[in-house]
């Protein structure tokens, strides 16, 4: 192909975009929707689909504009954000556009000049009242989870967005839990669509990708910067985020003990409960550490046995730690037919989940128990785990499983016999 050839097929962006960087065509109330939230990781290609969608929406390119606008609002958290990673940053509004595209930047005036006589003008969301009074037909708001006057500077905008038959805005933001954000993510006329950094991977450093994910993967700011995820805390939950990044190690020292615990769900099937398999040990300092979630969702009681022994064998753990309040003779029996070697010690719970938990969650408030390695699942119950239970209404299941692991070994006799009937 020639270079005029490649040049017009680069400029395609249609051919090129990623699902999460094409708006979907409707919200969920089967309306044209008003708000498009585009939420993902560092580097998804959320400013390159900002830039582009803007781009198509001033010259009416199709399949992401029917017409072109004449107004529209860039807003970044400062003006310095909007100039360097909006307009003028690799992925920004002058690099999406072919040359004879291209719209004129004024620095000084803060707007671009579309040919064809579209405008965007630059606002920052640090100075709200700026977009009181100019009236747009379209809006980009990019990193709108950042803004220290988010609440403001988001209403100020709405009553801009006021001309043209169907005035629209998109956000492309990295995920924190707003209040505002939730909020528009609830909202029947906004859509979202969701990104993990790897989903852009071809366009980015392989060392960078490698890099990243091998310190953060897993992690509260990992999820949150790379996968997108919006975590958040639930105020009376026995356990923090911070709390659990503060308890993370890279890998457990020599251990004289190790369990795998196993909370067996009352049934089988897809709506039973999620079958909790979680490992521990304990060193001669005693304290725990974590090493393993294998929790299992709708398994039968074949599959979950065979998926705690094969864990059991994995770390040359010394006893399978089992819940029987459900059928104990039922549990024995379907271990004993996969392997009638493995050591089952049998608990039984006399007390709340709530009640068995909290002597747990004391001992990591007393730095007595880490985390070798990142168990987001199990990690979410934790942090949603308060005396109502989860918010959800689920069991939790995978943090049952946590409790019976460090209670075998920090609360037996001597902080490591497994005799925990009491609890």
């Amino acid at each position: 192909m020639s270079e005029a050839e490649l040049a017009f097929l680069d400029a395609q962006w249609d051919i090129f975009a990623h699902d999460h960087q094409r708006p979907p065509e409707l919200a969920p109330n089967g309306a044209p929707w008003l708000t498009w939230l585009m939420i993902g990781g560092r580097g998804a290609g959320k400013t390159r689909a900002g830039a582009e969608w803007i781009r198509c929406q001033a010259l009416g390119l199709p399949p992401f504009a029917t017409q072109a606008v004449a107004r529209i609002a860039l807003v970044g958290e400062t003006e310095h954000d909007v100039r360097e990673v909006m307009i003028e940053g690799v992925s920004g509004l002058l690099a999406v556009h072919p040359p004879d595209e291209r719209p004129i930047w004024l620095p000084s005036r803060k707007r671009l000049e579309w040919r064809n006589g579209a405008v965007a003008q630059a606002f920052s969301a640090e100075d709200p009242e700026s977009l009181r009074g100019p009236q747009f037909s379209c809006a980009w708001s990019d990193e709108m989870a950042k803004w220290r006057y988010a609440e403001a500077a988001f209403d100020m905008l709405q009553f801009g967005l006021r001309l043209g038959p169907q005035p629209r805005q998109l956000i492309t933001t990295t995920p924190r839990p707003t209040a505002l954000l939730k909020r528009l993510i609830c909202d029947p006329a906004s859509v979202t669509t969701r990104a993990p950094t790897r989903a852009n991977a071809l366009n980015l450093a392989p060392t960078f990708l490698q890099g990243v994910m091998a310190r953060y993967a897993g992690t509260r700011l990992g999820r949150q910067e790379l996968d997108g995820e919006i975590i958040e805390d639930r105020p009376d939950a026995l356990w923090s985020r911070a709390a659990l990044e503060q308890c993370r190690v890279g890998e457990a020292p020599q251990l004289r003990r190790i369990v795998v615990a196993v909370d067996p769900p009352a049934s089988s099937g897809k709506r039973a409960n999620c079958c909790g398999i979680v490992a521990a040990g304990i060193c001669d300092a005693g304290i725990v550490y974590v090493l393993a979630d294998d929790s299992v969702a709708a398994a039968t009681p074949a599959l979950w046995a065979n998926k705690a022994i094969a864990l059991w064998r994995r770390l040359e753990a010394d006893a399978l730690v089992v819940e029987v309040n459900q059928g104990g003779d039922m549990v024995r029996a379907v271990i004993g037919e996969v392997d009638p070697a493995v050591p089952v010690t049998p608990v039984r719970a006399h007390r709340g989940k709530w009640l068995r938990a909290e002597p747990v969650a004391t001992l990591y408030e007393q730095g007595r128990v880490k985390h070798a390695g990142c168990f987001a699942a199990l990690e979410d119950e934790m942090c949603d785990f308060a005396t109502s239970g989860l918010s959800s209404g689920r069991s939790p299941d995978r943090l049952d499983a946590l409790v019976w692991a460090v209670s075998s070994l920090a609360l037996g006799p001597k902080g490591g016999g497994p005799r925990v009937r009491g609890l």
